[in-house]
């Protein structure tokens, strides 16, 4: 087909994303570097791909080398290229590259969106360093961005899989001041009480999910069912069910 037509961007970017979920990292990579020698000249959406899949590969330091030639070229990388950057380096315990990439990130005059603060937390939580994500939230705060659900949940779900249940619970009652929780953030509050025996405060934060009026999806069901199964308090079970 290549000798009946000529690909055009969208036709490479299509392409390099294919051989990027296969993964085939090589043939991806073949794909972009061919695209860049026809001169056809990489954009925002295809430096993004390029990226994602490089950062999935595992190949972080070569995805920075797209970032910079994206610079290079006059093409400024967006926050979703940066928070799947912070992503990677939080799975690796890079964070103080996570850290420097975001003061640069800054200096380039890149203002971070809820997403890439979202994925900075979660490189700090991986790293136990709870106090520096709490200074994000806080610089999210300062910057008048407003966290989300997912900011909730990367720091409930951190807190609870290290046994931090107290803290979590101080986390959950400071968030839902300035953001709604979620399915799963009520899941995960439940089945946390559920978990430390205590069933009242289970039943207050699904009371609390109903004044909001947050219609409960069956994990948030299960969540308190298991629970009351589990103490011998079939009734209330029965009528959850």
């Amino acid at each position: 087909m290549k000798d009946q037509f000529v690909p055009d961007l969208k036709t490479y970017s299509i392409l390099i994303e294919g051989w990027g979920r296969a993964p085939n990292l090589p043939k991806a990579r073949e794909i972009f570097r061919k695209m860049v020698c026809t001169g056809c000249n990489p954009v925002i959406v295809t430096y993004g791909i390029m990226v994602d899949i490089l950062c999935k590969a595992g190949r972080t330091d070569e995805a920075v080398q797209i970032i910079k030639e994206m610079e290079r070229s006059g093409c400024k990388p967006t926050c979703f290229i940066y928070s799947v950057l912070f992503h990677t380096y939080g799975i690796e315990n890079r964070i103080e590259d996570a850290v420097d990439t975001f003061l640069e990130m800054e200096r380039n005059g890149i203002k971070a969106d809820v997403s890439v603060y979202n994925a900075l937390i979660s490189a700090f939580c991986k790293v136990n360093k709870f106090q520096n994500a709490y200074r994000v939230l806080n610089e999210m705060d300062n910057k008048g961005v407003r966290p989300n659900s997912r900011t909730c949940n990367i720091l409930l779900n951190s807190l609870i899989g290290r046994e931090g249940t107290d803290e979590a619970f101080k986390v959950f009652r400071r968030m839902i001041k300035f953001c709604e929780p979620d399915a799963d953030t009520y899941t995960m509050m439940i089945k946390m009480f559920c978990q430390r025996d205590e069933l009242e405060m289970a039943f207050k934060v699904w009371k609390y999910m109903e004044k909001k009026q947050f219609v409960p999806g069956m994990h948030t069901f299960s969540a308190l069912i298991i629970g009351l199964c589990n103490k011998g308090d079939v009734s209330r079970a029965c009528v959850l069910m």
